[in-house]
């Protein structure tokens, strides 16, 4: 029972969710109005109310964004300039205690180079005093050398056995040759253990010159660097030019070890770059190239620890921009559907009114259309196909005329036209229901000289000059060969009767896509006003005034169009070109009956 109860419940529960959802939902959205013909755009509710949403939401939201976006932006950049000044400061302040390390050093062996002569230098005794001297003032200093001109090495304190080698061959000692004055990067040498080298050359009276030679521990040069401030994670160090750690990392290897990032570019000063290491991590790059030595100082640090702060701040900013957007979205959705549901209560209640009027419209329509086709064509072409039918019955009579085939295909063409004329107003006697499809194969360069050769003398005697152009590429296609033939007819009958003497008609057809051609009429004329070109289509409207005509050419000619599958666009504007696109399908399909009139006006 209690199951029973719950399933009820459930049911209920449900039942009124979908009212609900029912009476939220707009009536407009499932709007059909069968009786706007062509003009069904206008009354196209769902996309007027889809529309309105975009548009509104468009106008309140794109502000918002922007503005959204300019201040993250700036905040961000005002974060990492503010970043970027702090590391720039810290590099600048540390390469300087760097480099004063290593001139202090370059300094006092210069003192000493120049302060005692060879001789003195030479003195093992009085070397090693000034070895002592220098481990007690400075510390790190390993041993003292002095090699004469030639590259040897005259005199050598130090734990190592030395005395006497050869360095002329060595890298250093070229470098001192010509620059007076050399550091080395952390080295192993003959000693295998890292160790500087500074090397100070003292050119002599008698044109040799000697050069004083110190090694000295790397601990102290470490230990320099490592107390520079980096931070919890900051990491401190120095490379050559060759990206090799001349001190240890705390993240990039022990000493001697190759770096995986690439060496930054030379600076004159200190400067900062941004990169990502390998997890892709956004890194602040401090560097400085320390004056006269093969040194770089390296400080790195992650921005993602140093700007945690402004992230907490700006997902409150996203949680408060999402909250407005979701906001003016619902209040742009509802004042949109209320707008909207008033229009299509009006029109709905104008549809209501009018749809009597309307129908009682078409009918007369009709009515008026049918007793125009009688009085006005079929009565004279019953007449002139009797007579012609007359006259070339005479003709047959009289062995002379019937043997004379030029009198005899001018009474055919007569009959011909006739019957032709007749298949006209039989297409507008079925203007208002379809008719049975006759499909065959056409070519389309066949059928428009045939219709031009047919008005060709109209046109001349108004020298009136028509151009065909068809296209290559236009293939023949499967269509209804009478109603096409009509078209063309109709389409360039209008122009000539519209054009002033000494106009120009172009034809074109061409290829549109795999599926459709296009075959264009474009005239000269003066063209058609904004208000008349709307009606265009409509049967009896006819806006040539003191000429002759029923007004009912391009009414049958849009019925026809729709008929065969294809649609008709028209183009012009008061004074400008006027054009008549017609696209055609490859393949005919009768099923398709939408509306296929479109108006532009230029």
């Amino acid at each position: 029972m209690k199951k029973l109860n719950k399933q009820k419940n459930l049911k209920i529960e449900m039942a009124w969710i979908m009212s609900m959802l029912k009476r939220l939902k707009p009536s407009f959205l499932d709007h059909q109005d069968v009786t706007a013909g062509p003009y069904k755009h206008h009354f196209n509710f769902a996309r007027l109310w889809q529309r309105a949403i975009l548009v509104t939401a468009t106008v309140a939201l794109v502000p918002l964004i922007i503005w959204a976006l300019a201040g993250y932006r700036l905040n961000q950049d005002t974060i990492e300039s503010e970043l970027v000044l702090r590391t720039s400061q810290l590099i600048s302040n540390s390469w300087r205690s760097v480099s004063l390390f290593l001139s202090e050093r370059k300094s006092v062996l210069d003192f000493i180079a120049h302060d005692h002569t060879f001789e003195t230098l030479t003195d093992p005794a009085r070397l090693a005093a000034m070895l002592d001297n220098l481990n007690k003032r400075f510390g790190g200093f390993t041993d003292l050398g002095v090699l004469y001109s030639s590259g040897i090495q005259q005199a050598y304190v130090g734990p190592h056995q030395l005395g006497g080698r050869d360095y002329s061959q060595q890298q250093w000692f070229q470098e001192v040759l010509n620059r007076g004055v050399y550091i080395s990067d952390v080295v192993l040498g003959y000693r295998n253990n890292p160790h500087l080298i500074f090397a100070i050359k003292r050119n002599l009276p008698d044109g040799t010159f000697f050069v004083l030679r110190a090694s000295i521990k790397t601990e102290p040069f470490n230990e320099l660097v490592a107390q520079l401030d980096a931070g919890q994670t900051g990491d401190v160090f120095i490379i050559n030019a060759a990206g090799i750690l001349q001190t240890p990392s705390r993240h990039y290897g022990p000493a001697l070890a190759k770096m995986s990032m690439a060496v930054p570019e030379f600076s004159p000063r200190a400067s900062v770059i941004q990169r990502r290491n390998d997890r892709n991590e956004p890194l602040a790059i401090g560097y400085a190239y320390i004056p006269k030595t093969p040194f770089i100082l390296m400080m790195i640090k992650q921005e993602g620890e140093l700007i945690q702060p402004w992230y907490k701040t700006t997902w409150a900013f996203v949680g408060i921009l999402a909250s407005s957007i979701i906001l003016i979205l619902l209040v742009t959705l509802g004042v949109a559907t209320h707008l909207v549901n008033q229009i299509h209560d009006a029109d709905q209640e104008r549809v209501d009114t009018l749809h009597q009027v309307e129908y009682a419209n078409k009918m007369v329509s009709l009515g008026r259309l049918a007793s125009g086709v009688a009085h006005e064509i079929n009565n004279p072409l019953a007449i002139i196909n009797e007579k012609a039918g007359h006259i070339k019955d005479i003709f047959t009579l009289t062995e002379k005329y019937a043997n004379d085939p030029k009198l005899i295909s001018l009474v055919n063409s007569v009959i011909s036209m006739v019957r032709r004329c007749a298949d006209v107003t039989q297409g507008l006697l079925n203007f208002a229901r379809h008719l049975n499809v006759s499909i065959q194969t056409i070519d389309v360069k066949v059928i428009i000289n045939e219709i031009k050769n047919i008005l060709a003398k109209e046109a001349e005697f108004r020298c009136i000059t028509v151009g065909v152009a068809i296209s290559e590429d236009v293939p023949t296609f499967e269509s209804d060969r009478g109603k096409l033939e009509q078209i063309f007819f109709n389409l360039f009958n209008n122009a000539i009767s519209a054009m002033k003497d000494g106009g120009h008609l172009e034809i074109t057809a061409m290829r549109k896509d795999e599926d459709s051609i296009s075959v264009t009429f474009s005239d000269n004329r003066r063209g058609i006003p904004e208000a008349d070109l709307k009606h265009i289509f409509e049967p009896f409207f006819f806006s040539k005034s003191g000429e002759s005509g029923s007004g009912i050419g391009l009414a049958v000619t849009y019925g026809l169009v729709q008929e065969i599958g294809g649609t008709i666009s028209v183009q012009s504007g008061l004074g400008k070109q006027t054009r008549f696109s017609i696209k055609l399908p490859l393949r005919m399909n009768t099923t398709n009956q939408k509306d296929s009139c479109q108006y532009t006006i230029n």
